[in-house]
């Protein structure tokens, strides 16, 4: 997979910026903000990345275990089990499932909050370097 690099970004930002002159606009401090925003965006789509690489490996983790014990039942059944112990076996598989499908909403639910706690935190940022842009100078 490619990798988007963030400061090849910013700096195709830059010459696009400085190319106009407005007077009262501190183009600097409107490049840092740009800057940080493109490293807020880069990091959250690292942590949705990462999230999503941990549930894509905990969906096979919990297929293989399943298999396993889908083996193991059909292994028990053909031999001399009995039927209440066979629908104890089921039973306890489907308990093991939902406790698995828990946990993996729960991994896509800690994947979520981490890149939405990224980009709201640049967001609270960038409201505050508006504000002080916006101030009349002292």
């Amino acid at each position: 997979m490619e990798s988007i690099n963030p400061n090849s970004l910013f700096a195709e930002y830059t010459k696009l910026i400085k190319q106009f002159k407005l007077p009262g606009i501190d183009a600097s401090a409107v490049l840092e903000s740009r800057r940080k925003d493109i490293e807020a965006l880069a990091a959250a789509n690292t942590t949705a990345l990462t999230g999503m690489q941990s549930l894509g490996q905990k969906q096979m983790e919990i297929l293989s275990a399943t298999m396993t014990r889908l083996q193991s039942l059909v292994a028990q059944q053909s031999g001399t089990q009995s039927k209440p112990a066979a629908g104890e076996a089921v039973q306890q598989a489907l308990h093991k499932a939902l406790a698995d499908m828990q946990e993996l909403a729960e991994t896509a639910y800690r994947a979520q909050a981490d890149s939405f706690a990224v980009i709201s935190k640049r967001i609270a940022e960038n409201v505050e370097e508006l504000k002080a842009l916006v101030q009349p100078a002292k």
